[in-house]
């Protein structure tokens, strides 16, 4: 079994007793930063560890930095090493919102850092649970430090120039994964400015779900992805959100079309707007 991009339940559970197998509880809810921790206290995956956004999968906020900033390279190879991971393992990532979180730790331990065996699992704990798979509120045992040798591909992540530069060629796309209605600057519910990058596209990361939060087949998710790109190789396309985790989402969307190579502007509209110099357009062009 291929284990990368997305996997079923039903492959997750007949891998529950792989010793391979790092499982990680990556539920979060932006408005209650402790909500993720307590309900994975409350029953997770058996093995799961409990993985925070702010914490494990970002860094310290700055002046000008995006609201969920990547943390320092080192730390989080470190903090790999830590979960007992190696280069053998196979990573699932996991949370109860059809990846938009678990896709974060899917970007930065597989495209950050290279590790060929990580994926998120399809249909999330909604998914798991449906199908009455086994849940428990048992911490798993800490296990020996891991081996993984995985270096950080600088060329994975982009700056709001290069975001720039991208959205203003033909030739490239850079993708905005946010709600049409923030897209467009008719709502802004959490950063300063509302609208989107002049030139931006908007593929929200709802359209790559079913109406259950599962996964669109994979061809039925390269033709509509196709679409947007519009021509362009996905390897000369940018995506961003509001802070950098959601667009990952958008990127394992294109992974799983079979059209790889697109990198993240982590600092996303968060970051893009703590210079008032950064032009912003609003509407639907």
């Amino acid at each position: 079994m291929t284990w990368q991009t997305i996997v079923s339940a039903v492959e997750v559970a007949r891998a529950l007793d792989d010793p391979r197998l790092r499982t990680f509880d990556c539920r979060h809810v932006l408005a209650e930063p402790a909500a993720g921790r307590q309900a994975y206290a409350l029953g997770h995956l058996p093995g799961a560890i409990y993985v925070d956004l702010q914490s494990d999968l970002a860094g310290p906020r700055t002046p000008g930095s995006g609201r969920h900033p990547l943390p320092d390279p080192a730390s989080f190879a470190e903090r790999l090493r830590a979960w007992g991971v190696n280069d053998d393992s196979r990573l699932l990532a996991y949370d109860d919102a059809s990846g938009l979180w678990a896709s974060r730790l899917w970007w930065m331990a597989a495209k950050w850092f290279g590790h060929p065996h990580v994926a998120v699992l399809d249909g999330g704990l909604q998914g798991w649970n449906a199908l009455g798979l086994p849940v428990t509120s048992d911490l798993p045992a800490q296990r020996p430090a891991g081996g993984f040798r995985g270096h950080v591909n600088v060329a994975a992540a982009v700056d709001a120039q290069t975001t720039w530069a991208a959205a203003q060629r033909k030739t490239a796309r850079v993708l905005d994964a946010r709600a049409p209605e923030r897209y467009r600057g008719e709502v802004e519910p959490i950063d300063r400015v509302a609208g989107h990058i002049p030139g931006a596209r908007n593929h929200p990361t709802s359209q790559v779900l079913t109406t259950e939060g599962t996964w669109l087949a994979q061809d039925v998710l390269r033709e509509q992805l196709t679409r947007t790109l519009d021509g362009a190789s996905a390897r000369d396309t940018i995506t961003y959100c509001g802070s950098g985790v959601t667009a990952c989402h958008l990127l394992l969307a294109l992974e799983r079309a079979g059209l790889p190579g697109g990198r993240l502007y982590p600092g996303s509209w968060s970051e893009w707007t703590t210079d008032p110099s950064r032009p912003v357009a609003t509407g639907s062009g």
